[in-house]
Formats: C-alpha cells, structure tokens, sequence
C-alpha cells in the first residue's frame, strides 16, 4: 500500500481532482450502513470551509481509498474542539491499515480534543479504541416529532 494523504480546508481550498461530488459519492458508497443521505454528506463538506476543520483524503494513484472529515466546533473548553464525523475506507482496502492511518493522520492535524459517535456494532468502534478514544459518557438525544 502506497498511501498519500492530502488535507482539504478553507485555506487549502477545493481540489478540482477530488470534487465534493467525488468525496460525497466515496463517503456514501464506503460508509454502507453506517452513513447518511448524500445531502448530508454534503453540508459536512460545506461547514468544513464555512466555519472550519478539514477533510482528509488517503490516495492511491490519485484514486480515493479512504476519507475523514472532521468539523471544528469551536467550543473549546467545554466540549471538544473537534467532531469526527466520517471516516471510510474502500472496501478493498479494509484489514490492511488504511483506517488507522487515516486515523492517526486525522488525529495530528486537530487542535485539541476530539469527539465522535459510533453506534454500538458498527466494527469501527474497535479501531477507535486502538488509537485511544474512551467512551467515558452516555450520549442522551431529544428528538423533535
């Protein structure tokens, strides 16, 4: 595997190689059970470069292989400073590191704590506590009718 790891931000900009379309269809597609609509996916790419964090694209041969998007929340102090809110990796990818990588690279690139909600079976979740997430709170949601 020869991974290469691109970040896109409000001061990098766009990549016109990797579009939002190109991004959002990854996401969608390798997120399978785990993921939102596409329109979704979308706004998260949008508040990337409206109000802050970044996306981060593991390449191979310029073809995306695995992706993170992580939002500022800008709330430091009393919430996490960051939300991860997607990671995928291709589905041929899977097994060979990809994720971690995607992980740990994610990680370095984020200014102060980091956030994330998995849901209980999702696989991912061991990953997360490889690189060092806890789960330390019980996640409590009002939803409107």
């Amino acid at each position: 595997m020869n991974l290469k790891f691109k970040t896109l931000n409000s001061i990098t900009g766009k990549d016109q190689l990797h579009s939002d379309d190109k991004i959002v269809d990854f996401l969608h597609e390798h997120l399978e059970e785990y993921g939102d609509p596409k329109a979704d996916i979308q706004r998260c790419l949008d508040y990337v470069f409206d109000r802050g964090g970044f996306i981060l694209l593991g390449l191979e041969d310029k073809e995306i292989k695995g992706a993170v998007i992580i939002n500022e929340t800008g709330m430091g102090g009393y919430i996490p400073e960051n939300i991860l809110v997607y990671i995928a990796v291709h589905h041929d990818q899977r097994g060979k590191g990809v994720g971690k990588e995607l992980m740990k690279n994610a990680l370095k690139l984020c200014k102060g704590d980091v956030a994330l909600h998995v849901e209980a079976d999702n696989p991912a979740k061991f990953l997360y506590e490889k690189v060092g997430f806890t789960n330390p709170y019980l996640e409590m949601r009002y939803k409107r009718k």
